[in-house]
């Protein structure tokens, strides 16, 4: 194996790539990205066995093509630390990778290729292509919402359902649920899948280019994401998750309609005063007031009022606040909607006018 390449070129690549790779690890080679030499190009490939990225580069110089795989950080780190816009000449010689760039000079151990794990064969049942802007809006808009190292498993991670054309996206940890819905050029089947939290998480570091198309092909055990430079996969969490439609509150008669950055910043005061480990607030409603208040252990207090469009009865219900600035801090209008039923029944929290996302969070008892 033998190739040049600039600098800058393999970075990007190399970066993503190497987010699929597992830092702790059972098998020695997963620490090694696979590498191989074409006519033309570089192709790197990172996995953990639960997503794989497949990355590419353009290569000049004096080529001999070839496979390998190498220390994934290590080279990594190298790689980061030469000067920009410098050039590197790799070859391999026995059983070490060596690169060159100016006076400096690596030498990187080699696992044999052979030995790299291959993610199973793909086979796709529903493909689309949308814009990568559309697709990191339907993420950012939900992922948050996404359960951490839960028992149930199926809520560590990403529901995608296709329907028609709209691309839903849903996650709940049982306290709370987002729900963030787009709609595609392209009539597809109904299809439920659960994207683990790892494959979420890398999926979207995939997109940076707003205006450039992404291909999304789901298969029974995978999904893939295409773009020009790159292709990921992750596998699909084997489980079934909740019926998010009963969740949804229905037949709320209380409306709410406040500024979303009034509402942000009296709870983010509040918020200092609130329980450390529970961080609940109280929120106290009459026609045209909403009223936040805070206490802790230590007997400190925190008053908010702030003026909305509201009303209906007095009522007075209590939120963990992190989950109301998670909420806000992801609607896009400049007006809220909060939809309630009573003091012990969810809040549904929408964009005034734009209803391509709504959240769900459960009241405290306080």
């Amino acid at each position: 194996m033998k190739f040049s390449i600039d600098r800058d070129a393999l970075l990007k690549p190399l970066q993503l790539v190497c987010g699929a790779v597992e830092r702790r690890h059972n098998l020695p080679i997963l620490a090694n990205l696979l590498v191989e030499v074409s006519e033309d190009s570089l192709k790197l490939t990172g996995t953990d066995l639960e997503v794989e990225f497949v990355g590419q580069a353009a290569i000049h110089g004096d080529i001999n093509i070839g496979r390998t795989t190498v220390p994934a950080k290590k080279l990594l780190d190298i790689v980061k630390s030469l000067p920009e816009q410098s050039e590197l000449k790799v070859e391999q010689q026995d059983g070490k990778w060596l690169l060159r760039s100016g006076r400096s000079r690596f030498s990187l151990a080699t696992l044999p290729a052979e030995d790299y794990p291959n993610v199973e064969a793909f086979q796709a049942d529903i493909e689309f292509s949308l814009k990568q802007g559309v697709l990191k809006s339907i993420i950012d808009s939900t992922q948050f919402s996404m359960a951490n190292q839960d028992v149930r498993y199926y809520l560590n991670g990403l529901l995608f359902e296709t329907e028609g054309n709209v691309l839903r996206a849903i996650a709940t940890d049982g306290h709370r649920l987002a729900l963030s819905h787009r709609t595609v050029d392209i009539s597809l089947p109904e299809k439920q899948v659960i994207v683990p939290r790892k494959g979420v998480v890398e999926m979207a570091r995939l997109l940076e280019s707003d205006d450039q198309d992404i291909t999304i092909a789901i298969g029974d055990n995978a999904i893939r994401a295409i773009t020009s430079s790159a292709v990921f996969t992750s596998k699909l969490v084997d489980g079934r998750f909740p019926d998010y439609r009963r969740v949804l509150p229905k037949g709320g008669n209380k409306v709410v309609i406040a500024s979303r950055n009034q509402l942000k910043q009296a709870l983010t005061r509040a918020s200092i005063l609130s329980n450390e480990k529970f961080r609940g607030v109280r929120i106290q409603l009459e026609p045209g007031l909403l009223k936040i208040t805070a206490n802790n252990p230590e007997q400190e207090e925190a008053e908010e009022i702030i003026d909305v469009d509201y009303d209906s009865d007095k009522l007075e219900i209590g939120f963990n606040v992190s989950y109301l600035l998670d909420v806000l801090n992801n609607l896009a209008s400049d007006d809220v909607r909060i939809t309630l039923i009573d003091g012990n029944s969810s809040a549904l929290i929408e964009n005034h006018k734009e209803e391509d996302s709504m959240y769900v969070v459960m009241p405290m008892r306080l």
